[in-house]
């Protein structure tokens, strides 16, 4: 844990621990958007004065970016995990599994933060949506590149592209993401999980 001693504008100096407060204003962006998430409400959930936010943080943006940073670290490392599957039907399973897990948490807000961010609409929320984008064509890039390694060793049928197998895949999951934000149950999405694998394409 990182701590870190900030100063408010009245009163004693106050210490906060930097990595909790970064999860908590994760989750207040996980929740209302990035736009939704007011400096009011980032400041409360995480305990600290806004001078002391600017002063360890940086700006709402800086903030947003350090908070997609830990998102991406903690809830979606089971996505880089999932490309070490041995088959492109293993990388689906871990993948889908994977999303379904973060829906059926009771810790964690529903939905996705990556797709939450980038619905933003705004022209504050342009640099987010642009760095969102270039998360998602990187990760997008990286299951390619494992479907064409199926591909090459047979895996795939006939005129299957690794392409658009991925932005299949990729679809599903932000489908889990919307409709558990969306209030579906755990069991409509295990059974979407279930029915999405059932359709893999294989030789």
């Amino acid at each position: 844990m990182n701590s870190c001693t900030a100063t408010p504008t009245k009163g004693r100096p106050r210490e906060f621990d930097l990595d909790d407060a970064l999860a908590a204003a994760l989750r207040v962006f996980w929740r209302n958007g990035y736009e939704g998430a007011s400096m009011a409400e980032l400041t409360a959930a995480m305990g600290i004065t806004k001078p002391s936010l600017y002063a360890a943080f940086g700006n709402k943006e800086a903030l947003f970016h350090k908070a997609l940073d830990l998102y991406e670290r903690e809830k979606l490392a089971y996505v880089m995990a999932a490309l070490e599957a041995p088959t492109a039907r293993g990388v689906a399973e871990r993948l889908l599994r994977g999303a379904l897990e973060m829906q059926m948490s009771t810790c964690d807000p529903k939905g996705c933060l990556n797709v939450i961010a980038v619905n933003a609409c705004g022209a504050e929320a342009e640099g987010i949506k642009a760095e969102v984008l270039k998360r998602r064509l990187s990760s997008q890039a990286a299951l390619v590149r494992r479907f064409e390694q199926a591909k090459a060793a047979g895996e795939l049928p006939d005129g299957m592209e690794a392409c658009a197998l991925a932005r299949y895949l990729l679809a599903i999951m932000q489908g889990l993401a919307l409709q558990g934000g969306s209030g579906a149950t755990c069991q409509e999405l295990d059974q979407l999980v279930r029915i999405s694998l059932g359709l893999w394409p294989t030789r």
